[in-house]
């Protein structure tokens, strides 16, 4: 969870905001409960679970941060973005942290958009392939190897598979939503 923090001149202003806000309001960004991605056995995977193993890494995929790197871009941008929709709204905490959440959303959905490197390895771009000739396949050890077979003797791809990271299915750029909590 991202802090907003200040120094300087703004601190006054978030004093300010602050004791306009009151108590109790909190604004949650990013895949929430029940953004999920159904699994072939119909069980689920939160969205957020598969978000932070692609912001991080995990076994052999590399980290690509684009949480981390957008809240440490942009974050400082929030103050004046809350004071901004604080007047927008003549001081509406909830209407205000809506827009900021959703301001806040916006740059996590083109964090993703932006994210290229490092870029996905030949067997994830051929596992994108076959299983979009079969939406059927489960992708199994049996199976990456199969793709892996057929990357190291040369097979190209027929289709357009997107080769773009983060967004094969796009579950995960639509998962992105905001919560505000008013008490």
């Amino acid at each position: 969870m991202a802090q907003i923090r200040s120094n300087g001149t703004t601190a006054a202003n978030l004093a300010k905001l602050a004791a306009r806000l009151g108590n109790g309001q909190s604004l949650r960004v990013g895949f929430l409960e029940g953004a999920t991605y159904e699994n072939p056995d119909g069980s689920t995977t939160p969205v957020g679970y598969v978000a932070a193993l692609n912001n991080y890494g995990h076994g052999g995929t590399p980290p690509r941060p684009f949480f981390t790197n957008m809240v440490a871009e942009k974050s400082g941008e929030w103050p004046d973005a809350l004071e901004a929709a604080m007047h927008a709204t003549d001081n509406d905490p909830e209407a205000a942290l809506s827009l900021l959440g959703e301001h806040i959303a916006g740059e996590l959905r083109q964090a993703i958009i932006d994210t290229n490197d490092p870029p996905l390895s030949p067997v994830t771009i051929m596992l994108r392939s076959m299983r979009r000739a079969d939406p059927s396949l489960v992708v199994t050890g049996r199976v990456v190897g199969e793709a892996a077979k057929r990357v190291a003797a040369g097979e190209l791809l027929k289709d357009s598979t997107s080769t773009k990271p983060l967004v094969d299915t796009g579950q995960m750029l639509a998962s992105i939503d905001y919560e505000v909590t008013v008490k």
